[in-house]
């Protein structure tokens, strides 16, 4: 009985005195692990940040990196058009980058009829691209139908963000 009590008593004491000094890891040696996630491959792709025009932030928030779509649709809106149109000039200015064009739907329907529409919606800002001057060799189509929601829920505003194409972009695959 004396041993448990006393390995009770020498595990709390080593516990507490771990949490002692709770700035341990704040000395310089601490590594920001989110820092330059967007950095792509050493170009220095998020340099500036959101005010850097070659970085994947500023076409993110800025050019935009996602097309909604109607209901049951893979055709485009003019919304649409005008955020591809400042993606081909972003991906035009900025030959270093490839793009995995992610095509989405909502969660109604099958599994099998979204991972298609998904298809659809990818391929159509795939081509539109490519017809505005843009490599088809720089560009790469994936669908993930229904399986990666933006929003889960059962109303219709959820259904819309989910409704979208994405361009992630990568830098350094080109070629």
């Amino acid at each position: 009985m004396k041993m448990i009590t006393k390995a009770l008593l020498l595990t709390g004491v080593l516990a507490l005195a771990a949490c002692s000094n709770k700035n341990d890891f704040a000395g310089d040696d601490v590594v920001d692990l989110n820092a330059g996630a967007n950095a792509g491959a050493g170009f220095g792709a998020d340099a500036g940040g959101a005010s850097d025009p070659r970085s994947v932030a500023f076409f993110q928030q800025n050019v935009g990196d996602r097309v909604l779509f109607d209901v049951d649709q893979s055709s485009l809106t003019g919304q649409g058009r005008i955020i591809l149109d400042g993606q081909t000039r972003w991906l035009t200015e900025n030959s270093d980058y490839t793009a995995i064009i992610e095509g989405h739907a909502d969660e109604q329907g099958t599994r099998e009829y979204n991972v298609a529409l998904g298809e659809r919606r990818a391929n159509t800002v795939r081509d539109y691209l490519v017809s505005k001057g843009v490599p088809s060799s720089r560009l790469r189509v994936v669908s993930y139908g229904k399986e990666r929601p933006i929003e889960i829920c059962s109303a219709e505003d959820c259904y819309a963000k989910n409704r979208r194409a994405v361009t992630v972009l990568a830098a350094g695959l080109s070629g």
